[in-house]
């Protein structure tokens, strides 16, 4: 059964589930955020969800809010939605898919479509409600995390699930890797769900009050690496903050990235040294003396400089001019 569905997303992690429901439904427009400056030239971009749906010839509708932040602002927001729920009843969709869309959709909105607002969230509800899911998950550790199909409601990220699908966090995966993963997991779920919800055959099930973690919005402080930490929670912080913010040091006083690392085995020792130490290089990786184990970090970049793999980096070090130990700071 073929649905009119309207789409809100904005980033590439939504690209695939838009994608999904292109082909195997009826998309009837797509609310995406308004463009932004970009790159070097800091020209105006238009989202990638907004680049995609042109592609498709299919509507889009670009609100730079929905909800108001004050008095101030009061009349403008309230003629914005106005504008924006003309727009939603003409294109008369039987339900709306968010992914990542980025605003606050006000009640109006989520009770215009007649199946409701299903939203794709990167985490198995409730754990991990909130903007940077997939990071947290690397970051706490997390064994398995995956895509919970959710029907929205007014709280943040609150609503009844409607379908779960979990995936295992691999040791060495990067928040990256994990994203593209989920987003393809999330493509596949949306039409099960969909299915399932238009036959009849799926029940939304409220959240457990238990469990419930958030995932706060990432910012630059957080990845800074502090070497008197363990060597896991360093290890995690490099995974999870790969493509951004990025995890980092400084060698000499300049920055280096930390793109890709691993934790040493437990027998790679290094008592009594002085945690940032370079100790030397093993099976391909800079082995550091962390506060508590070894991190051996696997690719690393200077500022301004392409990503090296450790040996490489090693030796463009080797061959400089300071002798002296190498020790990140």
């Amino acid at each position: 059964m073929k649905l009119r569905v309207a789409f809100a997303g904005t980033p590439i992690f939504a690209l695939p589930p838009l994608a999904a429901l292109h082909g195997a439904h009826h998309l009837v427009g797509v609310l995406t955020q308004p463009d932004r400056p970009a790159g070097r030239g800091r020209a105006m971009t238009p989202s990638a969800v907004k680049q995609a749906a042109i592609g498709y010839g299919v509507p889009v509708l670009q609100p730079p809010r929905l909800r108001s932040h004050g008095a101030g602002d009061a009349g403008d927001v309230a003629a914005t939605l106005a504008t924006t729920l003309a727009t939603l009843r003409d294109w008369q969709p039987d339900v709306m898919v968010v992914v990542a869309y980025g605003l606050i959709l006000p009640q109006a909105v989520l009770d215009l479509p007649r199946m409701g607002c299903l939203n794709i969230h990167a985490s198995l509800l409730p754990r991990w409600r909130g903007a940077a899911p997939i990071q947290h998950a690397i970051l706490a550790g997390d064994a398995t995390t995956g895509i919970s199909i959710m029907k929205m409601d007014a709280g943040l990220d609150t609503g009844d699930v409607v379908l779960e699908a979990s995936l295992p966090i691999g040791a060495q995966v990067v928040a990256g890797e994990l994203h593209d993963e989920l987003a393809r997991l999330g493509a596949a779920q949306i039409l099960a769900a969909l299915e399932g919800l238009a036959n009849g055959k799926l029940v939304p099930r409220p959240q457990s009050a238990s469990g419930v973690t958030h995932a706060a919005k990432l910012s630059k402080d957080e990845a800074r690496v502090d070497w008197t930490s363990s060597a896991t929670h360093i290890d995690r912080q490099v995974r999870a903050f790969n493509p951004w913010p990025v995890a980092e040091t400084r060698l000499r006083g300049e920055p280096v990235r930390l793109l890709r690392s691993r934790v040493a085995p437990a027998y790679a020792t290094t008592t009594g040294t002085v945690p940032g130490t370079v100790t030397g290089l093993v099976d391909d990786a800079l082995e550091v003396a962390c506060g508590q184990g070894v991190l051996q970090v696997l690719q690393l970049q200077r500022a301004g400089r392409r990503p090296v793999a450790a040996r490489d980096f090693l030796n463009a070090e080797q061959h400089g001019a300071d002798p002296a130990p190498l020790v990140f700071e």
